[in-house]
């Protein structure tokens, strides 16, 4: 669990929030929410947190949600990882299905209230303009 915490920190993840599982469900022992800027960040958040588990002894680890990356799940056997942009994260709002409030830093219209967070128009400029859609809610 710790590899994966300093994976997304030293990525510059936001808002990372530990949920122990353990007696709660049999699906994982700890989940961790993430929020990353854009889905480029998302992408390599993802892909850099699998290589770091791979190194540290992890087997079998399953990834859904690229290449899109504006949800991205990772299931590591006793840790899942969703690493959301940040108006995703919040439109879903995990961490209340598991009774753990919001970082202070998200906000419910889902843009971090940091002085660094991006603006509506940013958001929309580091929309994968590829895609051919803008995300929907």
């Amino acid at each position: 669990m710790e590899i994966a915490k300093t994976s997304l920190d030293d990525g510059k993840a936001e808002g990372i929030v530990v949920i122990p599982l353990i007696g709660k469900t049999s699906i994982a022992d700890y989940m961790i929410i993430a929020s990353g800027r854009s889905n480029r960040q998302v992408a390599a958040l993802t892909m850099n947190l699998a290589d770091k588990l791979k190194e540290g002894g992890a087997k079998g680890i399953a990834i859904e949600g690229m290449p899109r990356a504006d949800w991205v799940l990772l299931d590591a056997k006793d840790i899942i990882v969703h690493i959301f942009r940040p108006e995703v994260r919040s439109f879903y709002n995990l961490e209340k299905m598991w009774g753990v409030e919001l970082p202070p830093e998200v906000l419910v219209a889902g843009y971090s209230v940091d002085s660094d967070s991006l603006t509506d128009a940013e958001a929309e400029e580091d929309w994968d303009e590829e895609a051919g859609e803008s995300p929907r809610f």
